[in-house]
């Protein structure tokens, strides 16, 4: 018997989750069903999420956004990697650098190859070798796919932006490409005798019904968790900080192409610049950091005047236990939590809508597509929140409370493996859809002192003289094409003025 396809979907929410979700259904699916997207103007948005990573630049690519005209409408910057400060000791700083660090030979890693010149006395850092973090540290940048005149790739970037402009930026384009949107608020919902979800009635008496319904209702979770009563897997045990305090201040000169994560007592303050302003917050352990500690270590530490007052935000790190119920997919904040240490929030909202796009059913006989759709969820989050539990873990801190309670507390196993292949011989692993690179791992625990007992031993196989002459080309390379690239607030004046 033929199951009946799936001829309206519905997005119950909008901010970033719900109109990134909208564009991207409208873009790909717009021809084969009907969207519609309901949200209030009463209901704020957490608005937080101005940092990305470099996938970004597939999903706009992916709905032919041109970059110049989404930096203008969004306000938005460049952004080379995130520079971490006092994360190992205080007065430390690394960056976790976009893009690769120098060059491979053969099947070994450049980190072997740097790990045996430091083992004969090479000094120099492992960032000398990052052409983004060259860059990033100078001030500088260009769209360059390639270093000229060599097989090296060149930069790779990501953007800050506002995100309510962002959002509002993808509602118009949704609307062009006949999304529907309902100004309104649930008063109730309703189910099939399945449980998959009928219809929600707003407070005007509306009813919207749907064959697929996406919550991008925030941490509210209304249909996946509030109707639904799907589980929460948390993780605060792992990642205790559950508060962030929010505040913008005035726009600093020069822009800096890179976010930075700055650890401090009980947490760590983000600083993002945009083109209007600058972002800011501190996220923090309420067990550790009373809110009005937090708010004066937050407002102690801004570089320009605030804009508005700090506005607080609550949250639970782990995730939703099924992403995909019945016929309600969860995309955004009602899916879980991952703190943005790493800027990976968009970033979950956009492999969401894209496994949605990837999952789509063709009728409302889903329950196959929906278990691999949560499979793949379920192991995005985890490979992600290993990722930023490694950060806490590794600092060295000598403070009480947050920092030692995290260099203490038991791992995952699947982190545990990781730290302990790397620390013997400096071995990184990758699993094939994981998020973060090699090169990412390998930043962070060399940034965060993890010095790796032994290297591989084809590291061995160039004498002193080639291994220090193999550093000493690729540094120069680095050096001589991060000198010649424009400034970072050239290219953001060229972009404006459609050069």
């Amino acid at each position: 018997m033929q199951q009946r396809a799936i001829k309206k979907v519905l997005i119950v929410g909008g901010g970033t989750a719900g109109w990134m979700s909208a564009a991207m259904l409208a873009r790909f699916m717009g021809q084969q069903v009907q969207i519609q997207l309901i949200e209030s103007d009463a209901i704020a948005t957490v608005g937080v999420g101005e940092a990305t990573i470099p996938a970004i630049q597939h999903f706009n690519a992916a709905l032919g956004i041109n970059e110049a005209e989404f930096l203008q409408a969004t306000k938005g910057t460049i952004k080379l990697g995130i520079q971490f400060e006092n994360w190992g000791k205080l007065g430390d700083s690394y960056m976790h650098a976009f893009g690769p660090i120098g060059k491979p030979l053969g099947f070994t890693s450049f980190h072997h190859f740097w790990l045996a010149a430091r083992a004969r006395g090479d000094s120099r850092s492992f960032w000398e070798f990052s052409l983004n973090y060259q860059a990033a540290r100078a001030g500088k940048y260009q769209p360059l796919a390639q270093i000229p005149n060599t097989p090296l790739q060149g930069l790779v970037h990501a953007y800050h932006f506002d995100a309510g402009l962002y959002a509002a930026f993808l509602r118009q384009y949704s609307e062009r490409l006949g999304v529907s949107r309902t100004e309104g608020t649930i008063a109730a919902v309703t189910q099939h005798p399945s449980e998959a979800i009928a219809e929600v009635v707003l407070t005007d008496g509306q009813k919207l019904a749907a064959d697929l319904f996406i919550d991008c209702s925030g941490s509210r979770a209304l249909l996946i968790g509030q109707q639904l009563a799907v589980g929460y897997e948390d993780w605060q045990h792992w990642l205790p900080c559950n508060s962030a305090l929010a505040v913008p201040s005035a726009a600093t000169q020069p822009i800096l192409p890179y976010t930075r994560a700055i650890a401090r007592d009980a947490g760590w303050q983000w600083r993002i610049p945009l083109q209007h302003r600058t972002g800011n917050g501190l996220v923090y352990s309420s067990q550790f950091l009373s809110d009005e500690q937090a708010q004066h270590t937050l407002m102690d530490h801004l570089d320009a005047p605030a804009l508005a007052d700090p506005r607080k935000i609550s949250f639970v790190t782990g995730r939703r236990k099924q992403q995909w119920q019945h016929n309600c997919v969860a995309i955004g904040l009602s899916s879980g939590f991952l703190e943005p240490l790493e800027s990976t929030s968009i970033h979950l909202i956009q492999s969401a809508i894209v496994r949605l796009v990837q999952c789509f059913p063709t009728s409302v006989d889903m329950a196959k597509l929906r278990q691999e759709y949560n499979r793949q969820s379920a192991e995005e989050y985890v490979a992600i929140r290993d990722f930023i539990i490694l950060h806490y873990h590794l600092n060295q801190r000598t403070d009480q409370g947050l920092w030692q309670y995290c260099q203490q507390m038991t791992l995952p196993d699947s982190l545990a493996q990781r730290i302990a292949l790397f620390a013997e011989n400096a071995a990184v692993f990758r699993q094939q859809d994981e998020l973060f690179t090699e090169v990412a791992w390998q930043q962070v625990m060399l940034g965060q002192h993890v010095l790796p007992k032994h290297y591989h031993p084809l590291a061995e196989s160039l004498s002193a003289g080639q291994l220090t002459g193999f550093l000493d080309d690729i540094q120069l390379i680095m050096q001589r094409t991060a000198a010649q690239l424009p400034s970072h607030q050239q290219f953001l004046q060229r972009s404006a003025a459609g050069q």
